[in-house]
């Protein structure tokens, strides 16, 4: 097990590595000036190549990728000879536009994101599998219709699809709910969490209707070929009741898929729920990643695209983790 780990935290270092090389040289030959940016809208050539040098962006590619590196190892200077400023271990840099610490964007971005992952997880997973699982318990019934023709309509329901409706429906028409206000970021904070849970409800919704759908769809199929195994007809051959055959011994053994889908898709959505965060006006990594890229700032952009990636690839080590603890054949691979 103790090799296993290590070759998967292995790739994972190698494949961040992989990421930021390839991010960094998009980045060089895009059509985005920072330089122009950050210098505003009346510049001369001459302001504009003075804030290039200011950046740092006038030294050679290779140069600039293994400063931002060496950032996560230890302090470094930013800026023009002459008038460097410490940027403090870990070091990401500084944005282009405001001139602010890199690691206080994403520390001020990220408790958004992570506000909308808890509650979108929580509610496509209790539907997904719940109602997976009541389809598969009544296959071919009124109700396992119903469930899968509501999931084939939710799966092909979009997020900005969905999240207009919501608006539309629930903020503009009925004023049942506050559309999303930038200032609640925690249920712990002076709102409280009744307020939390309304200003986030509607994106949690429209993340839930898309991804429940598929859990509903893979969690049936699932467990319709788990009841149809060798080891649930001997359970019933024994005269256990229908409760234990289906938790105690058919969800436990159907589930196991899920938790890939699982641990992925919350690492994705860590990375961040772009669309929604848009559609909701939410100032998390998705939204801020947004802007950045837009305006050219590459060490915002930078560094939450590796945070993107690093939930990514973290949860998928995860997934191999719990697979590799309940089936030992998994750590031979």
């Amino acid at each position: 097990m103790f090799g296993f780990i290590v070759r998967r935290v292995t790739a994972l270092v190698i494949l961040l590595l992989v990421v930021s090389f390839v991010t960094f040289a998009l980045f060089q030959i895009g059509p985005a000036d920072p330089a122009a940016a950050a210098c505003g809208q009346e510049c001369t050539p001459e302001r504009i190549e003075q804030a290039r040098v200011a950046l740092g962006m006038d030294q050679p590619f290779l140069v600039q990728y293994f400063a931002y590196l060496s950032g996560f190892f230890g302090d470094r200077l930013i800026g023009a000879p002459g008038a460097e400023q410490v940027c403090a271990w870990p070091c990401l840099g500084k944005s282009f536009q405001t001139n602010e610490n890199v690691t206080d964007v994403i520390a001020r971005a990220l408790p958004y994101t992570i506000s909308i992952a808890i509650g979108a997880v929580v509610l496509w997973t209790v539907a997904g599998v719940g109602l997976g699982l009541l389809a598969a318990l009544r296959k071919g019934r009124a109700t396992d219709k119903l469930i899968v023709g509501a999931a084939s309509v939710g799966v092909s329901l979009p997020v900005p699809v969905t999240g207009l409706l919501l608006l539309l429906i629930f903020v503009s028409t009925l004023h049942w709910l506050p559309f999303t206000s930038n200032q609640i970021s925690s249920p712990f904070g002076p709102a409280g969490p009744g307020a939390w849970i309304a200003n986030y409800l509607l994106p949690w919704v429209a993340l839930a209707i898309l991804f429940s759908a598929q859990y509903i769809r893979i969690t049936r199929n699932n467990m319709i070929e788990t009841f149809g195994e060798d080891f649930m007809r001997t359970a019933r051959a024994k005269g256990l009741g229908r409760r234990e055959i289906t938790f105690t011994h058919g969800v436990r053994a159907g589930i196991t898929p899920i938790i890939t889908m699982l641990g992925l898709d919350i690492g994705a959505l860590l990375g961040g729920a772009v669309l929604t965060e848009q559609i909701f006006s939410v100032p998390g990594l998705g939204f801020t990643a947004v802007r950045a890229a837009t305006s050219g700032d590459l060490p915002v952009t930078m560094s939450i695209t590796m945070l993107a990636a690093f939930f990514i690839i973290t949860a998928n080590v995860i997934v191999d983790l719990v697979y590799a603890s309940v089936d030992p054949r998994v750590r031979v691979n």
